[in-house]
């Protein structure tokens, strides 16, 4: 499943992250690394998506939440 698919409120695991290197390289500089749990706080569906992860609140733009898969924590 991919993080832009978790409604709000839902929380996952981040399994894996198939963006380029220097996306990936910039979403490991704020935290966003295989095995962290992670929140969705705001997710429109179409537009950026806000998470919380390691307590702190980002905002992913929709086409690199894209590329972030989850595993869904019930």
């Amino acid at each position: 499943m991919y993080l832009i698919e978790l409604k709000e409120g839902q929380t996952g695991i981040i399994e894996s992250i198939n963006a380029g290197k220097q996306a990936t390289k910039r979403l490991v500089d704020l935290g966003v690394t295989c095995g962290k749990e992670v929140k969705v706080i705001n997710n429109l569906f179409s537009g950026p998506i806000q998470i919380e992860v390691s307590g702190s609140a980002l905002v992913l733009g929709h086409g690199v939440a894209s590329k972030i898969t989850v595993i869904t924590v019930k």
